[in-house]
Protein backbone atom coordinates (compact mmCIF):
# COMPACT_ATOMS: atom_id res chain seq x y z
CA UNK A 1 0.00 0.00 0.00
CA UNK A 2 1.29 3.45 -0.91
CA UNK A 3 -0.93 6.06 0.76
CA UNK A 4 -0.63 9.73 -0.13
CA UNK A 5 1.04 11.58 2.73
CA UNK A 6 0.37 15.13 3.80
CA UNK A 7 3.16 17.66 4.16
CA UNK A 8 3.33 16.89 7.88
CA UNK A 9 3.06 13.17 7.20
CA UNK A 10 6.03 13.24 4.83
CA UNK A 11 8.13 15.16 7.32
CA UNK A 12 7.28 13.05 10.36
CA UNK A 13 7.77 9.75 8.52
CA UNK A 14 11.48 10.50 8.08
CA UNK A 15 14.16 9.72 10.64
CA UNK A 16 16.22 12.64 11.89
CA UNK A 17 19.43 13.09 13.84
CA UNK A 18 20.94 10.09 15.58
CA UNK A 19 17.90 7.94 14.74
CA UNK A 20 18.96 8.10 11.10
CA UNK A 21 22.46 6.79 11.75
CA UNK A 22 21.26 4.17 14.24
CA UNK A 23 20.00 2.14 11.27
CA UNK A 24 23.59 1.76 10.06
CA UNK A 25 24.82 0.98 13.57
CA UNK A 26 22.19 -1.73 14.08
CA UNK A 27 22.97 -3.28 10.70
CA UNK A 28 26.70 -3.21 11.51
CA UNK A 29 26.17 -5.00 14.81
CA UNK A 30 23.84 -7.57 13.27
CA UNK A 31 26.20 -8.30 10.37
CA UNK A 32 29.27 -8.50 12.56
CA UNK A 33 30.40 -11.77 10.98
CA UNK A 34 32.33 -12.73 14.09
CA UNK A 35 33.82 -9.28 14.72
CA UNK A 36 33.50 -8.02 18.28
CA UNK A 37 32.39 -4.40 18.55
CA UNK A 38 32.72 -1.98 21.44
CA UNK A 39 29.51 -0.01 21.04
CA UNK A 40 29.90 3.54 22.32
CA UNK A 41 26.82 4.85 20.52
CA UNK A 42 24.15 3.96 23.07
CA UNK A 43 21.97 6.58 24.73
CA UNK A 44 20.33 4.00 26.99
CA UNK A 45 21.40 4.46 30.61
CA UNK A 46 23.30 1.67 32.35
CA UNK A 47 21.04 -0.57 34.44
CA UNK A 48 22.65 0.00 37.83
CA UNK A 49 21.64 -2.58 40.48
CA UNK A 50 20.70 -0.01 43.12
CA UNK A 51 18.57 1.95 40.66
CA UNK A 52 16.80 -1.14 39.36
CA UNK A 53 16.11 -2.25 42.94
CA UNK A 54 14.56 1.13 43.74
CA UNK A 55 12.07 0.75 40.90
CA UNK A 56 11.37 -2.88 41.87
CA UNK A 57 10.65 -1.79 45.44
CA UNK A 58 8.35 1.03 44.31
CA UNK A 59 6.53 -1.38 41.99
CA UNK A 60 6.06 -3.87 44.85
CA UNK A 61 4.65 -1.11 47.02
CA UNK A 62 2.22 -0.10 44.27
CA UNK A 63 1.10 -3.71 43.70
CA UNK A 64 0.46 -4.19 47.41
CA UNK A 65 -1.49 -0.96 47.81
CA UNK A 66 -5.12 -0.05 47.29
CA UNK A 67 -3.97 2.51 44.70
CA UNK A 68 -3.18 -0.13 42.08
CA UNK A 69 -6.60 -0.48 40.47
CA UNK A 70 -7.14 3.28 40.47
CA UNK A 71 -3.75 3.85 38.83
CA UNK A 72 -3.88 1.13 36.18
CA UNK A 73 -7.59 0.67 35.52
CA UNK A 74 -8.71 4.31 35.33
CA UNK A 75 -8.04 7.29 33.11
CA UNK A 76 -6.49 10.22 34.92
CA UNK A 77 -5.96 13.94 34.78
CA UNK A 78 -4.12 15.35 31.77
CA UNK A 79 -1.96 17.31 34.14
CA UNK A 80 -0.63 14.26 35.93
CA UNK A 81 -1.08 11.80 38.78
CA UNK A 82 -1.91 13.84 41.88
CA UNK A 83 0.58 12.16 44.28
CA UNK A 84 3.38 12.74 41.73
CA UNK A 85 2.45 16.40 41.30
CA UNK A 86 2.55 16.78 45.08
CA UNK A 87 5.86 14.91 45.42
CA UNK A 88 7.54 17.08 42.78
CA UNK A 89 6.17 20.30 44.29
CA UNK A 90 7.35 19.32 47.78
CA UNK A 91 10.79 18.22 46.55
CA UNK A 92 11.48 21.40 44.59
CA UNK A 93 9.93 23.73 47.18
CA UNK A 94 12.07 22.29 49.97
CA UNK A 95 15.24 22.01 47.93
CA UNK A 96 15.15 25.30 46.02
CA UNK A 97 12.92 27.53 48.16
CA UNK A 98 10.12 27.66 45.57
CA UNK A 99 6.35 28.00 46.05
CA UNK A 100 5.10 25.51 43.49
CA UNK A 101 1.64 24.00 43.47
CA UNK A 102 0.09 21.54 41.05
CA UNK A 103 -0.81 24.31 38.60
CA UNK A 104 2.91 24.87 38.02
CA UNK A 105 3.55 21.26 36.95
CA UNK A 106 2.69 19.07 33.95
CA UNK A 107 3.62 15.40 33.51
CA UNK A 108 4.21 14.34 29.89
CA UNK A 109 5.01 11.06 28.09
CA UNK A 110 8.74 11.77 28.15
CA UNK A 111 10.45 15.12 27.68
CA UNK A 112 10.68 14.66 23.89
CA UNK A 113 6.90 15.04 23.68
CA UNK A 114 7.17 18.18 25.78
CA UNK A 115 9.51 19.80 23.24
CA UNK A 116 7.17 18.71 20.45
CA UNK A 117 4.28 20.47 22.19
CA UNK A 118 6.30 23.64 22.80
CA UNK A 119 7.94 23.81 19.36
CA UNK A 120 4.53 23.72 17.69
CA UNK A 121 2.63 25.87 20.18
CA UNK A 122 5.17 28.69 20.26
CA UNK A 123 7.01 28.09 16.95
CA UNK A 124 5.70 27.99 13.38
CA UNK A 125 3.26 30.24 11.56
CA UNK A 126 0.85 32.50 13.44
CA UNK A 127 -2.72 33.20 12.32
CA UNK A 128 -1.40 36.31 10.55
CA UNK A 129 1.21 34.28 8.65
CA UNK A 130 4.27 35.39 10.63
CA UNK A 131 6.93 32.73 11.17
CA UNK A 132 7.88 32.31 14.83
CA UNK A 133 11.32 30.77 15.33
CA UNK A 134 12.35 28.00 17.70
CA UNK A 135 15.81 29.21 18.72
CA UNK A 136 18.70 27.09 19.98
CA UNK A 137 21.10 29.65 21.51
CA UNK A 138 24.17 27.52 20.90
CA UNK A 139 24.96 24.52 18.75
CA UNK A 140 25.64 21.58 19.05
CA UNK A 141 22.72 20.50 21.18
CA UNK A 142 20.28 17.62 21.58
CA UNK A 143 19.69 15.94 18.23
CA UNK A 144 16.00 15.41 19.01
CA UNK A 145 15.29 19.12 18.61
CA UNK A 146 15.76 18.58 14.89
CA UNK A 147 12.52 16.64 14.53
CA UNK A 148 10.12 18.32 16.94
CA UNK A 149 8.82 21.17 14.80
CA UNK A 150 6.15 20.57 12.17
CA UNK A 151 7.54 23.70 10.51
CA UNK A 152 11.20 22.81 9.82
CA UNK A 153 12.10 26.32 8.72
CA UNK A 154 11.19 27.57 12.21
CA UNK A 155 14.23 25.93 13.81
CA UNK A 156 17.21 28.29 14.09
CA UNK A 157 20.49 27.62 15.90
CA UNK A 158 23.42 29.89 16.65
CA UNK A 159 27.09 28.96 16.33
CA UNK A 160 28.85 28.98 19.70
CA UNK A 161 32.04 30.66 20.79
CA UNK A 162 34.86 28.13 21.36
CA UNK A 163 37.02 28.43 24.44
CA UNK A 164 40.15 26.38 23.63
CA UNK A 165 42.99 25.24 25.90
CA UNK A 166 45.52 23.94 23.38
CA UNK A 167 48.09 22.80 25.95
CA UNK A 168 45.55 20.64 27.80
CA UNK A 169 43.71 19.48 24.64
CA UNK A 170 40.42 20.71 26.13
CA UNK A 171 37.72 23.06 24.91
CA UNK A 172 34.28 24.37 25.87
CA UNK A 173 31.33 25.83 23.98
CA UNK A 174 29.85 29.10 25.18
CA UNK A 175 26.90 31.14 23.90
CA UNK A 176 28.15 33.80 21.50
CA UNK A 177 26.31 36.82 22.85
CA UNK A 178 27.82 39.01 20.15
CA UNK A 179 25.60 37.11 17.68
CA UNK A 180 22.68 35.80 19.77
CA UNK A 181 19.53 37.82 19.31
CA UNK A 182 15.99 37.41 20.68
CA UNK A 183 13.63 39.35 18.40
CA UNK A 184 9.84 39.55 17.96
CA UNK A 185 10.25 36.76 15.37
CA UNK A 186 11.28 34.29 18.13
CA UNK A 187 8.56 32.02 19.51
CA UNK A 188 10.58 30.10 22.09
CA UNK A 189 14.13 29.22 23.12
CA UNK A 190 15.34 25.69 23.94
CA UNK A 191 18.67 24.40 25.26
CA UNK A 192 19.88 21.46 27.35
CA UNK A 193 21.78 21.85 30.65
CA UNK A 194 23.86 19.69 31.11
CA UNK A 195 24.01 19.28 27.38
CA UNK A 196 23.48 16.12 25.36
CA UNK A 197 25.84 15.49 23.52
CA UNK A 198 28.69 17.65 24.81
CA UNK A 199 28.32 17.59 28.59
CA UNK A 200 28.43 21.40 28.53
CA UNK A 201 26.81 23.26 31.44
CA UNK A 202 25.79 26.84 30.81
CA UNK A 203 26.65 28.99 33.82
CA UNK A 204 23.95 30.63 35.93
CA UNK A 205 25.03 33.96 34.45
CA UNK A 206 24.69 32.69 30.88
CA UNK A 207 21.23 31.29 31.61
CA UNK A 208 20.14 34.52 33.29
CA UNK A 209 21.36 36.56 30.32
CA UNK A 210 19.41 34.42 27.83
CA UNK A 211 16.21 34.49 29.87
CA UNK A 212 16.54 38.24 30.42
CA UNK A 213 16.85 38.77 26.65
CA UNK A 214 13.66 36.78 26.07
CA UNK A 215 11.56 38.15 28.96
CA UNK A 216 10.56 41.58 27.53
CA UNK A 217 9.06 39.82 24.50
CA UNK A 218 7.24 37.18 26.60
CA UNK A 219 9.28 34.46 24.89
CA UNK A 220 9.30 31.17 26.85
CA UNK A 221 12.73 29.64 27.54
CA UNK A 222 12.67 25.86 27.85
CA UNK A 223 15.64 24.52 29.83
CA UNK A 224 16.03 20.83 29.04
CA UNK A 225 17.19 19.46 32.40
CA UNK A 226 17.18 15.75 31.58
CA UNK A 227 20.62 15.42 33.26
CA UNK A 228 20.30 18.04 35.96
CA UNK A 229 19.81 17.84 39.76
CA UNK A 230 17.96 16.71 41.80
CA UNK A 231 17.45 13.65 39.58
CA UNK A 232 19.35 12.20 37.81
CA UNK A 233 21.97 14.71 39.09
CA UNK A 234 24.34 14.00 36.22
CA UNK A 235 26.26 17.23 36.70
CA UNK A 236 29.99 16.90 37.40
CA UNK A 237 30.36 20.60 38.15
CA UNK A 238 28.39 22.75 40.56
CA UNK A 239 25.15 24.04 39.05
CA UNK A 240 21.79 25.24 40.25
CA UNK A 241 18.57 24.74 38.29
CA UNK A 242 16.95 28.06 37.36
CA UNK A 243 13.22 28.73 37.74
CA UNK A 244 10.64 31.48 37.44
CA UNK A 245 9.47 34.12 35.03
CA UNK A 246 9.47 32.98 31.41
CA UNK A 247 11.36 29.73 32.18
CA UNK A 248 9.90 26.28 31.63
CA UNK A 249 12.13 23.92 33.60
CA UNK A 250 11.85 20.56 31.82
CA UNK A 251 13.08 17.32 33.33
CA UNK A 252 12.97 13.62 32.57
CA UNK A 253 13.19 10.42 34.61
CA UNK A 254 14.81 8.48 31.75
CA UNK A 255 18.40 8.79 32.97
CA UNK A 256 17.16 8.14 36.50
CA UNK A 257 16.31 4.61 35.41
CA UNK A 258 12.85 4.93 33.86
CA UNK A 259 13.39 5.43 30.10
CA UNK A 260 10.80 2.78 29.27
CA UNK A 261 8.04 4.55 31.19
CA UNK A 262 8.41 7.89 29.38
CA UNK A 263 8.04 10.36 32.24
CA UNK A 264 8.72 14.03 31.45
CA UNK A 265 7.97 17.01 33.67
CA UNK A 266 7.46 20.70 32.92
CA UNK A 267 7.66 23.24 35.76
CA UNK A 268 6.74 26.85 35.16
CA UNK A 269 4.18 29.61 35.08
CA UNK A 270 0.59 28.22 35.24
CA UNK A 271 -0.33 30.00 32.00
CA UNK A 272 2.49 28.31 30.09
CA UNK A 273 1.83 24.96 31.74
CA UNK A 274 -1.89 25.27 30.94
CA UNK A 275 -1.27 25.74 27.22
CA UNK A 276 0.99 22.67 27.14
CA UNK A 277 -1.62 20.69 29.07
CA UNK A 278 -4.32 21.53 26.51
CA UNK A 279 -2.07 20.31 23.70
CA UNK A 280 -1.46 17.08 25.59
CA UNK A 281 -5.16 16.55 26.27
CA UNK A 282 -5.88 16.75 22.55
CA UNK A 283 -3.00 14.48 21.61
CA UNK A 284 -2.79 11.65 24.14
CA UNK A 285 -4.83 12.44 27.28
CA UNK A 286 -2.02 11.79 29.76
CA UNK A 287 1.27 10.07 30.50
CA UNK A 288 1.49 6.48 31.78
CA UNK A 289 -0.05 6.43 35.25
CA UNK A 290 1.89 3.32 36.28
CA UNK A 291 5.19 5.11 35.71
CA UNK A 292 3.89 8.19 37.48
CA UNK A 293 2.77 6.17 40.49
CA UNK A 294 6.12 4.49 41.12
CA UNK A 295 7.92 7.76 40.45
CA UNK A 296 5.77 9.47 43.08
CA UNK A 297 6.90 6.91 45.68
CA UNK A 298 10.59 7.21 44.75
CA UNK A 299 10.53 11.02 44.89
CA UNK A 300 8.37 11.39 48.01
CA UNK A 301 10.60 9.03 49.99
CA UNK A 302 13.74 10.96 49.05
CA UNK A 303 15.26 7.77 47.63
CA UNK A 304 15.48 8.98 44.03
CA UNK A 305 17.45 12.14 44.80
CA UNK A 306 19.79 10.20 47.11
CA UNK A 307 20.48 7.44 44.58
CA UNK A 308 20.98 10.05 41.86
CA UNK A 309 23.65 11.88 43.84
CA UNK A 310 25.32 8.85 45.43
CA UNK A 311 25.07 6.15 42.74
CA UNK A 312 24.18 7.50 39.29
CA UNK A 313 26.43 10.57 39.24
CA UNK A 314 29.60 8.85 40.56
CA UNK A 315 29.16 6.00 38.07
CA UNK A 316 29.24 8.25 35.01
CA UNK A 317 31.79 10.66 36.44
CA UNK A 318 34.16 7.71 36.85
CA UNK A 319 33.49 6.57 33.27
CA UNK A 320 34.24 10.04 31.93
CA UNK A 321 37.46 10.05 33.95
CA UNK A 322 38.51 6.76 32.31
CA UNK A 323 37.83 8.09 28.79
CA UNK A 324 39.63 11.35 29.60
CA UNK A 325 42.68 9.67 31.15
CA UNK A 326 43.02 7.14 28.33
CA UNK A 327 42.81 9.82 25.65
CA UNK A 328 45.42 11.91 27.46
CA UNK A 329 47.73 8.90 27.58
CA UNK A 330 47.07 7.57 24.07
CA UNK A 331 46.35 10.46 21.72
CA UNK A 332 49.31 11.98 19.85
CA UNK A 333 50.36 15.17 21.62
CA UNK A 334 51.21 16.95 18.37
CA UNK A 335 47.76 16.56 16.80
CA UNK A 336 44.91 19.08 17.26
CA UNK A 337 42.47 16.92 19.23
CA UNK A 338 40.25 18.47 21.90
CA UNK A 339 37.96 16.88 24.48
CA UNK A 340 35.05 18.96 25.69
CA UNK A 341 35.23 19.80 29.38
CA UNK A 342 33.39 17.05 31.26
CA UNK A 343 30.68 18.96 33.12
CA UNK A 344 27.87 16.39 33.04
CA UNK A 345 25.60 13.94 31.13
CA UNK A 346 26.52 10.41 29.99
CA UNK A 347 28.69 11.21 26.97
CA UNK A 348 32.12 12.52 26.08
CA UNK A 349 32.46 14.86 23.08
CA UNK A 350 35.63 14.80 20.99
CA UNK A 351 36.70 17.39 18.42
CA UNK A 352 39.39 16.45 15.88
CA UNK A 353 40.35 19.83 14.46
CA UNK A 354 41.47 19.84 10.82
CA UNK A 355 40.35 16.22 10.46
CA UNK A 356 41.45 15.19 6.93
CA UNK A 357 38.26 13.14 6.36
CA UNK A 358 34.62 13.63 7.33
CA UNK A 359 33.14 12.43 10.61
CA UNK A 360 31.18 9.79 8.66
CA UNK A 361 34.37 8.48 7.04
CA UNK A 362 36.17 8.46 10.39
CA UNK A 363 33.23 6.54 11.88
CA UNK A 364 33.73 3.93 9.14
CA UNK A 365 37.46 3.72 9.95
CA UNK A 366 36.67 3.12 13.61
CA UNK A 367 34.27 0.31 12.73
CA UNK A 368 37.19 -1.50 11.07
CA UNK A 369 38.89 -1.74 14.50
CA UNK A 370 35.69 -2.74 16.28
CA UNK A 371 34.67 0.61 17.77
CA UNK A 372 31.36 2.41 17.20
CA UNK A 373 30.79 6.05 18.13
CA UNK A 374 28.28 8.57 16.76
CA UNK A 375 29.41 11.09 14.07
CA UNK A 376 28.83 14.58 15.38
CA UNK A 377 27.05 16.22 12.45
CA UNK A 378 23.67 14.93 13.72
CA UNK A 379 23.93 17.25 16.71
CA UNK A 380 23.76 20.59 14.93
CA UNK A 381 20.01 20.91 14.16
CA UNK A 382 18.88 24.32 13.00
CA UNK A 383 22.32 25.60 12.05
CA UNK A 384 21.84 27.73 8.94
CA UNK A 385 25.41 28.00 7.65
CA UNK A 386 28.08 25.55 6.59
CA UNK A 387 30.63 24.97 9.33
CA UNK A 388 33.47 22.46 8.92
CA UNK A 389 33.45 21.91 12.70
CA UNK A 390 30.18 19.95 12.38
CA UNK A 391 32.07 17.18 10.55
CA UNK A 392 34.98 16.99 13.00
CA UNK A 393 33.21 15.91 16.19
CA UNK A 394 32.07 12.65 17.79
CA UNK A 395 29.77 11.64 20.63
CA UNK A 396 31.20 8.87 22.80
CA UNK A 397 28.80 7.05 25.12
CA UNK A 398 29.94 6.34 28.66
CA UNK A 399 27.57 3.39 29.08
CA UNK A 400 30.09 0.64 28.25
CA UNK A 401 32.30 -1.02 30.86
CA UNK A 402 35.43 0.71 32.14
CA UNK A 403 37.67 -1.72 30.27
CA UNK A 404 35.70 -1.35 27.04
CA UNK A 405 35.93 2.44 27.21
CA UNK A 406 39.69 2.32 27.83
CA UNK A 407 40.27 -0.15 24.99
CA UNK A 408 38.06 1.83 22.61
CA UNK A 409 39.90 5.10 23.36
CA UNK A 410 43.23 3.40 22.68
CA UNK A 411 41.97 2.15 19.32
CA UNK A 412 40.49 5.57 18.53
CA UNK A 413 43.86 7.18 19.25
CA UNK A 414 45.59 4.78 16.88
CA UNK A 415 43.08 5.41 14.08
CA UNK A 416 43.40 9.17 14.65
CA UNK A 417 47.16 9.00 14.22
CA UNK A 418 46.86 6.88 11.07
CA UNK A 419 44.28 9.18 9.47
CA UNK A 420 46.35 12.34 10.02
CA UNK A 421 49.56 10.57 8.89
CA UNK A 422 47.93 9.36 5.66
CA UNK A 423 46.85 12.91 4.92
CA UNK A 424 50.40 14.21 5.52
CA UNK A 425 51.84 11.60 3.15
CA UNK A 426 49.34 12.53 0.44
CA UNK A 427 50.15 16.22 0.82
Amino acid sequence: MNPALTKFGTQMSKLTGVRAIMKDIIETLQAGQGQEFINLSAGNPVILPEVEQLWRDCTAQLLASSEYSEVVCRYGSSQGYQPLLEAIANEFNQRYGLRLNERNILITPGSQSLYFYAANIFGGYTNSGQLKQVVLPLSPDYTGYGGVSLTPEALFAYKPALEIDEAAHRFKYRPDFSQLSITPEVGCVIFSRPCNPTGNVLTDQEVSKITAMAAPLDVPVLIDSAYSPPFPSLNFTEMTPVFGGNILHCLSLSKAGLPGERIGVAIGDPELVGVLQSFQTNMCLHSSRYGQAIAAKAIASGALSQISANIIRPHYRQKFGIAEHTLDQSMPKDLPWFLHRGEGAIFAWLWLKDLPITDWEFYQELKKVGVIVVPGNSFFPGLQEEWIHTHQCFRISLTASAQEIATAMQRLALVTQQVYQRSAVVV
